[in-house]
C-alpha cells in the first residue's frame, strides 16, 4: 500500500471554504478511484488554518492515476491561491 500524507497551511480567511472543498475531494476520490482506499481529512486544534491529510492507495501508480484524474486537477486548480504552505510526503506501508 502507498501512503501519502499532505500538510496544508492556508491563509486564514479561506480555511473555511478550504475545509469545505476538500472534503468533496475527499469524497470523489474515494467514490471515483478503486484503489483509493483511506482518504481522511484532519484538523490539529492547536494549529488554526492548518490541514492534514491521510491517503492511502494500492500502489504509487494509483496515486499518479489521482494526481491525474479531472476531479483532483479541479481541486487543484481551485484552492491553489487559498494555501500558503503544502508539504507531501510518500511513503510505502509495511505490511503485517
Amino acid at each position: 500500500m502507498f501512503v501519502v500524507i499532505v500538510e496544508f497551511d492556508l491563509h486564514p480567511e479561506r480555511f473555511e471554504d478550504f475545509k469545505a472543498r476538500v472534503q468533496i475531494q475527499a469524497e470523489e476520490s474515494l467514490d471515483k478511484e478503486d484503489e483509493c482506499h483511506i482518504f481522511d481529512v484532519c484538523i490539529e486544534p492547536t494549529r488554526p488554518n492548518s490541514i492534514l491529510l491521510y491517503e492511502i492507495y494500492g500502489s504509487a501508480e494509483a496515486f499518479q492515476i489521482h494526481l491525474e484524474s479531472n476531479h483532483f486537477k479541479a481541486f487543484d486548480a481551485e484552492v491553489a491561491p487559498w494555501i500558503t504552505s503544502k508539504q507531501v510526503r510518500q511513503f510505502e506501508r509495511l505490511e503485517r
